[in-house]
């Protein structure tokens, strides 16, 4: 079943009196939302018994938690003692999320740097696969990890790139972020085609089964030469993308994915826009 929530806690969240994530659950139950992402963007440091007091606060809600790893993990980077950081940061955030009782883990896969771009895909896919074996020897195989399409021209990230890296092992399934490819592609999703053929591409390399869940990221977001700027909130009438063409094209090609609003202090909100306007589609 398609679920629709948001990534963290917005302004209107605090601006209520709110202040820890354990009440996050109870307020996106409220708001009608089914999902949520913990991010552990600045690193791992929750610990064992806040994260199963977070879970069990959600599960109680029967909303469904996912994490997102450190935003600084580069498995293209050219020292492996760095790289072996990556692979710490990604299993760290697996086991919290396991104590929290979710199943996704979202992760940026890795920068260019100074060497050229085929370098660093390869180098980033062989790391990949080392991960892989880590996950597999961890017991964490039944979880979905999910590398991001990224918004930054010089980040390692693009759709097609990530779809390679998710050919890998069956453990990693796509995190699509609607908003990065827009700001990466100078504006390129604004039809009901431009997001079928995405999603066509991707269920013609990976398989409808593997893509009929994947994770979605979705925000408005600025850019400029070099790709993605700043995110926006759905208020934004300058620059994309628009969800409902999204949605219709998800509607059509039977789709259900986890879609994470990673809006800029309206994430909730946005994510019941969302959810708004696609259950008013009639397709």
């Amino acid at each position: 079943m398609i679920k629709f929530g948001p990534s963290g806690n917005g302004e209107a969240f605090y601006a209520a009196g709110y202040k820890h994530t354990t009440q996050a659950a109870g307020y996106c139950k409220a708001m009608g939302l089914d999902c949520y992402e913990y991010s552990f963007g600045r690193g791992v440091n929750l610990s064992e018994g806040k994260a199963v007091e977070i879970g069990e606060a959600f599960k109680n809600v029967q909303v469904e938690i996912s994490v997102h790893a450190p935003y600084f993990i580069n498995f293209a980077n050219p020292d492996d003692e760095a790289a072996a950081k990556s692979y710490n940061y990604v299993l760290a955030s697996a086991q919290c999320l396991k104590l929290m009782g979710g199943e996704r883990v979202v992760f940026h896969p890795a920068a260019q740097g100074k060497v050229s771009r085929e370098e660093a895909v390869a180098k980033t896919a062989d790391r990949l696969k080392v991960l892989r074996d880590f996950i597999y020897l961890n017991g964490y195989e039944n979880f979905m990890f999910c590398p991001e399409t990224m918004g930054k021209l010089a980040q390692i990230g693009t759709l097609e790139e990530i779809v390679e890296f998710c050919k890998i092992d069956k453990c990693y399934t796509p995190a699509v972020d609607f908003g990065h490819i827009n700001a990466r592609e100078q504006g390129s999703l604004k039809t009901v085609d431009d997001y079928k053929e995405r999603l066509e591409y991707m269920i013609a390399e990976l398989g409808y089964e593997r893509v009929k869940n994947f994770h979605v990221h979705f925000s408005k977001i600025m850019y400029g030469g070099k790709g993605e700027i700043k995110h926006l909130t759905f208020s934004d009438t300058v620059y994309g993308p628009e969800f409902e063409p999204l949605a219709i094209a998800l509607k059509e090609l039977k789709l259900e994915p986890y879609i994470v609003s990673e809006s800029a202090g309206t994430q909730a909100e946005d994510a019941a826009e969302m959810k708004r306007i696609y259950y008013s589609i009639d397709t």
